[in-house]
C-alpha cells in the first residue's frame, strides 16, 4: 500500500495535471463522491490509468490483469450456496466468488464501501475476504451474465424524455467519458461504436488501423447512443435518419473537438466520433515526413503568387493536415488568406475561416463567390466536390489568386482526369494548376522494439537512384516490427506521410490538353524525376522509419 493521496500519485505518474486535480477537488467539495470517479466523469483520466494507481495505493489486485476473470458458472455456483442473489449483486455493483484455492474474492464498483463490507461479514461470518479492483466493462459484463435475458431490449426504450434521463445518469456519463479518455491516451483518431445482435462493440482507430477495445451488453447501447446525441446536439429521439453533431470537450488533459456521426443500421445506429485536438504541434511542413527535395517543392508551392495546388488522397490520408501546414507556411502576414471548409477542423491565427452550411444555402460554391469580393490573396477550399466549385476555383486562380484544395483520387496525375470528368475543359485544367500532390499515411516503427530486417535486392535497386541523390554515401537501415508494451504489441507507434509530388510542366500541360491517358502522364512524371507513393514509402523504410510490409499494405502489392 501507498499512503500518499490519490491525486498526488496520479500527478506523479503523469496521468493528470495539478489543475485537473484542483478542479476535481472543487467539484468533490460541492457534489461529494470519490475523487477518482470525479476525475473520470470530467475526462481528466481514463479508468485504466486510475485503476493502475488505485491498485498501487490500496494494495489490491486488478481483475483481468493480476487476477483471472471468474466464469459465469463459477459466480452462479457461489451465489447458489449463499443467501444473496443476482439482484443484490446488481444493487451493490459487486460480485462474490470462490477461486480454485477456495479463497473468497470480492470485486465491486467501490470495494471500500462500508455497507458492502458489513453485509458480506454477515453473510460469511469469520471468513477471510479478499477484495480486488475491476474495470467497469469487466464488472458490467459479469453482472450482465447473471441477469441475461432480464433487461429491456433496445426497442423497449420510451420517449425522448426517458432517453434524456438515461443519457444523464452517472454511470452512462462515466462510461462515455472513460471511452473518450482511453481514446485520447491511446492516440486514437476515431471511435467506432457498433451495435450487433446481442452486444455492441467499441473499436478505436489507432495509427489508421481499427482495434477492438470493449464489448458491452446490447441493453446499454441506447443509453450510450442517447448520451452521445445529447452532448453533440443531435435529435435524441430520431433513430431512423443519419445525423451529424459536434462537441468540444476537455478529456485526458487535452481540449478536443469531436465530430459525431450517427448512421442507422439493422441492429441500431452506428456511432462514429472523430477526435480533433484543438492544439496541434505538428502543423509545420517539416514535421510531416517530407524528404528534403519534397519539402523544398512544397515550400516553393506555398509561395506561388497564383494558380491551383491540389492535395489528393482518400479519406484519412492527412490531406487537411498538409493543407493547414501549407497555409501556415504561406501566412507571412502580407497576404489575406481565407478558407472554406466543411467542417473547420483546426483554427489558425491570422486566417479567416468559413464553415459551410448547406442547409441554409452556404455551399462551397456560394461561399467562394463571396470570398472573391473579400480581396483575398490565398484561398483554401476544403474539397472540390462538383463542377461549380471547380469552375470557381479555376476562375480564382486565373485572376491572380493562389488556390489550395483537396481532391479524392488514388494518385497525383489522376487529379487532371478527375477534373476533366467533372466537366472542366482540359485547357482550363492545364493552365491554372501548378502542381499536384498525392499522399498516404504509413505507421512508424516503434523505436523501442524495431529490429533489423533483410529485404529483397530488387526493392533496394528500385530506389537506389533516389537514395544516392538524397543521401550519398550513407548506408541503409531496413527494419521490421517486433511488438512490445510501449506499442501495445503492434510494433508501430505514430504515423508519417509518404508523398507523390508532380509539377505541371509544359509537356504535362500538353498531355492534359490532348486527353492523354493516366499511364502516359505517369510515364512523363517518371522521366521528369518524380517518384511515386511506393518509392517514397520505400525511402522511409530504407531509413528505418517504417517497414516494407507497411508500405505495401498502404500502397498495394
Amino acid at each position: 500500500m501507498d499512503t500518499r493521496l490519490l491525486g498526488e500519485l496520479l500527478i506523479l505518474q503523469g496521468f493528470i495535471s495539478e489543475a485537473d486535480r484542483d478542479r476535481a477537488l472543487i467539484l468533490q467539495g460541492h457534489m461529494g463522491g470519490r475523487l477518482g470517479s470525479i476525475l473520470i466523469r470530467t475526462g481528466a483520466v481514463s479508468e485504466d490509468n486510475l485503476l493502475k494507481v488505485l491498485s498501487l495505493q490500496l494494495g489490491m489486485p486488478l481483475l483481468g490483469h493480476d487476477l483471472p476473470l471468474p466464469g459465469d458458472i463459477e459466480i452462479q455456483a457461489t451465489l447458489g450456496a449463499l443467501p444473496i442473489n443476482a439482484d443484490w449483486c446488481v444493487d451493490q455493483q459487486a460480485l462474490l466468488w470462490r477461486d480454485k484455492d477456495m479463497c473468497w474474492w470480492v470485486c465491486g464498483k467501490d470495494p471500500l464501501n462500508g455497507s458492502l463490507r458489513e453485509s458480506l461479514r454477515i453473510v460469511l461470518p469469520g471468513q477471510e475476504l479478499r477484495y480486488c479492483l475491476a474495470r467497469t466493462q469487466d464488472l458490467d459484463r459479469l453482472l450482465d451474465g447473471l441477469l441475461s435475458g432480464s433487461h429491456a431490449t433496445a426497442d423497449d426504450w420510451g420517449d425522448a424524455g426517458h432517453l434524456r434521463e438515461m443519457a444523464e445518469e452517472a454511470p452512462v456519463v462515466e462510461l462515455v467519458n472513460n471511452i473518450m479518455a482511453q481514446a485520447v491516451e491511446t492516440r486514437t483518431s476515431d471511435i467506432h461504436i457498433e451495435p450487433e445482435e446481442k452486444q455492441f462493440v467499441v473499436r478505436f482507430r489507432i495509427d489508421g488501423v481499427l482495434h477492438g477495445r470493449l464489448q458491452l451488453a446490447k441493453e446499454r447501447f441506447s443509453a450510450v447512443a442517447s448520451r452521445l446525441k445529447l452532448i453533440s446536439g443531435m435529435d435524441i429521439a430520431e433513430r431512423r435518419l443519419p445525423q451529424d453533431g459536434r462537441l468540444s470537450i476537455r478529456v485526458g488533459g487535452q481540449d478536443m473537438d469531436v465530430r459525431v456521426s450517427a448512421l442507422p443500421g439493422v441492429h441500431g445506429e452506428s456511432m462514429v466520433m472523430r477526435l480533433l485536438p484543438k492544439e496541434r504541434k505538428d502543423l509545420g511542413l517539416e514535421r510531416l515526413g517530407f524528404e528534403a527535395d519534397h519539402l523544398s517543392m512544397m515550400c516553393d508551392w506555398a509561395q506561388e503568387a497564383h494558380g491551383i495546388i491540389l492535395v489528393t488522397g482518400p479519406t484519412g490520408s492527412g490531406k487537411s493536415t498538409t493543407l493547414y501546414a501549407t497555409l501556415a507556411a504561406s501566412n507571412d502576414g502580407l497576404r489575406k488568406i481565407i478558407t472554406v471548409e466543411d467542417p473547420v477542423e483546426f483554427q489558425l491565427p491570422g486566417i479567416t475561416q468559413i464553415q459551410t452550411h448547406a442547409e441554409i444555402g452556404l455551399s462551397f460554391a456560394n461561399a467562394l463567390r463571396s470570398i472573391l469580393r473579400q480581396d483575398p490573396d490565398v484561398i483554401m477550399i476544403g474539397e472540390i466536390r462538383d463542377l461549380e466549385t471547380a469552375e470557381i476555383a479555376v476562375q480564382a486562380a486565373l485572376t491572380g489568386h493562389l488556390v489550395l484544395s483537396t481532391l479524392h483520387t488514388n494518385d497525383a496525375v489522376s487529379a487532371f482526369t478527375r477534373l476533366v470528368d467533372m466537366g472542366v475543359e482540359p485547357f482550363l485544367v492545364a493552365t491554372p494548376i501548378k502542381a499536384v500532390q498525392a499522399q498516404r499515411l504509413v505507421r512508424r516503427l516503434c523505436d523501442a522494439c524495431a529490429r533489423p530486417a533483410a529485404v529483397p535486392e530488387e526493392l533496394v535497386a528500385s530506389i537506389v537512384g533516389f537514395t544516392d541523390k538524397l543521401w550519398p554515401g550513407e548506408s541503409s537501415n531496413w527494419k521490421e516490427p517486433a511488438g512490445c508494451p510501449a506499442c501495445q504489441g503492434t510494433g508501430y507507434r505514430g504515423r508519417i506521410g509518404i508523398y507523390e509530388m508532380v509539377n505541371v510542366s509544359t509537356e504535362m500541360q500538353h498531355l492534359i490538353v490532348t486527353g492523354a491517358s493516366v499511364n502516359d502522364m505517369k510515364a512523363l512524371a517518371k522521366r521528369e524525376g518524380h517518384r511515386f507513393l511506393r518509392e517514397d514509402g520505400l525511402l522511409k523504410a530504407w531509413q528505418g522509419l517504417t517497414s516494407v510490409e507497411e508500405v505495401f499494405r498502404v500502397t498495394g502489392h
